[in-house]
């Protein structure tokens, strides 16, 4: 009896490996084994590294282009600019020599009041 179970197990487990080699994997998971299952995974972190890296690359050409029109824009600003005239230099007008002394005169005697006042003594 007992070689008879053990020609029945062997003879149900030579039936069934084979069929357990044809079952599908599950959903989700495109690999039949941990070799393509890492193969895989490398596939997908390369074609994600591939993605950032152009992403990044975009991003770079985008501010390049932004910089440069800026540029240009304030290049276009700057040539658009009306000059400013020159100004002549006119010093201040003294008039006769009598109203410089007159003018002089005024400034003295203000400052003097202000020195005749620093000059007081304690009380």
């Amino acid at each position: 009896m007992t070689r008879f179970l053990a020609l029945a197990t062997a003879a149900a487990l030579t039936c069934a490996l084979p069929a357990a080699a044809q079952v599908a994997p599950l959903p989700g998971q495109p690999w039949p084994n941990a070799a393509d299952q890492a193969r895989y995974q490398a596939d997908q972190h390369r074609y994600e590294m591939d993605r950032l890296r152009l992403e990044a690359d975009a991003r770079e050409a985008f501010a390049r282009q932004q910089a440069l029109q800026a540029r240009l824009r304030v290049m276009e600003l700057q040539a658009a600019r009306q000059p400013v005239p020159p100004t002549s230099y006119s010093p201040y007008p003294t008039g006769t020599p009598e109203q410089a002394r007159a003018r002089r005169d005024a400034v003295v005697s203000g400052t003097t009041q202000i020195d005749d006042w620093l000059d007081r003594g304690p009380r």
